[in-house]
């Protein structure tokens, strides 16, 4: 067995479960186009570097532009929250465990709604990104823990206070909150179908997503499951190396916690144990399941951040690059090549990644751009 990464065999089947259920009931498509400044984010076609890969088309959907944010978590807080409101009008805080994307969203739509918010973030976070929640209108707690010690604590303390716990990763009887969160992440995917998505048939060959909790990851499974069943993209899942609870739970085919130091610059995919709300589609539409080291994220950023030729410029973070880090692991990497060669990849594939977030942490991303060595 590789330890890097897992070769599935998908049954691409969505099951009836209340995660799937609530995706297929709620569409959080309108209730984003009604709020102020929405627009699509961008798709970027990069023809140049396609040539320098020799792949067909790379393309990067840009959620760096999304709501002025940085980052595509605000879909998914926004609708839950919205939705726990017209549910229960009188809560008065929300709660969450983040590292980082996910408490600003989070702080964002509740300050939208006029409800406080308490952001609890484990102890290896940015003063930086703390920061950012905090002119968000949150009150910030650093624990002396990870990210799972965070989540913890979100919902101990919000069941202690009777504040409403809006977290994006699921357990056993915490299952409602994160499907709709998930319901908001479908919208990005559905943006798609205004270019590449318009035909019976995906203009796509392989889709790398980037994984945390496996939210989004399963969001976009679920989004190509519905829409085109066996005649889905491939997908390829990407983790940290040193965050790598999804590839240890398909290895072991049951949910498992990363036995990784949760050391990387990958701060938004640095989450222990996957969302019991994303493990069955995951397991369901996942082609393969890779976890790669921190020098392709910060190449992955430096070769969106300096364009070939005449190709547009993309600002991406540490975990906003790391679905395209993963294409270039695969494209460079000896020990990957068995999935290049298994995916055909070739002059004609096309491929398609989501740049997550743009430069959430501005002193990281930095260093990271001007030092080629860091």
């Amino acid at each position: 067995m590789n330890e890097k990464y897992y070769k599935n065999t998908p049954n691409n089947i969505i099951n009836k479960d209340l995660t799937t259920s609530i995706l297929q009931k709620h569409d959080a498509t309108a209730f984003h186009t009604s709020l102020t400044k929405y627009k699509p984010t961008p798709l970027v076609k990069l023809t140049n570097l396609s040539k320098k890969y020799n792949v067909g088309n790379i393309y990067i959907k840009d959620e760096s532009q999304r709501f002025g944010l940085n980052a595509f978590k605000i879909l998914g807080a926004s609708y839950a929250i919205h939705q726990s409101l017209e549910k229960t009008p009188d809560i008065e805080t929300f709660c969450t465990a983040t590292d980082g994307n996910h408490g600003k969203a989070v702080a964002w739509s509740a300050k939208k709604f006029g409800k406080k918010s308490i952001v609890f973030v484990p102890k290896d976070t940015t003063a930086i990104r703390i920061d950012a929640i905090e002119k968000e209108g949150a009150k910030v707690v650093q624990i002396n823990g990870n990210y799972d010690e965070a989540c913890q604590k979100a919902k101990n303390e919000a069941k202690d206070n009777n504040w409403n716990l809006i977290q994006d990763t699921a357990w056993k009887g915490y299952m409602e909150t994160p499907a709709l969160i998930m319901s908001g992440y479908l919208t990005l995917f559905k943006e798609l179908e205004e270019n590449l998505h318009t035909s019976l048939e995906p203009n796509i060959d392989i889709v790398f997503l980037q994984a945390g909790v496996g939210s989004m990851a399963a969001a976009g499974i679920y989004y190509y499951l519905n829409k085109y069943a066996t005649k889905r993209p491939k997908i390829i899942i990407v983790e940290s190396e040193e965050a790598d609870g999804i590839l240890l739970s398909f290895q072991k085919n049951k949910i498992s916690t990363s036995k990784g130091n949760s050391n990387t610059i990958m701060a938004g995919l640095n989450c222990e144990t996957p969302s019991l709300g994303a493990w069955e589609l995951l397991k369901n539409g996942t082609d393969y399941s890779i976890k790669i080291n921190d020098y392709y994220a910060k190449q992955a950023m430096r070769e969106l951040y300096f364009p070939i030729d005449s190709d547009k410029r993309i600002i991406s973070g540490e975990s906003g690059s790391a679905g395209f880090a993963g294409f270039l692991t695969l494209m460079i990497e000896d020990e990957f090549k068995v999935i290049k060669d298994a995916l055909e990849i070739s002059k004609n594939t096309k491929i398609l990644c989501i740049n997550t977030e743009g430069n959430t942490d501005a002193k990281v991303f930095n260093e990271i751009i001007n030092n080629n060595h860091a």
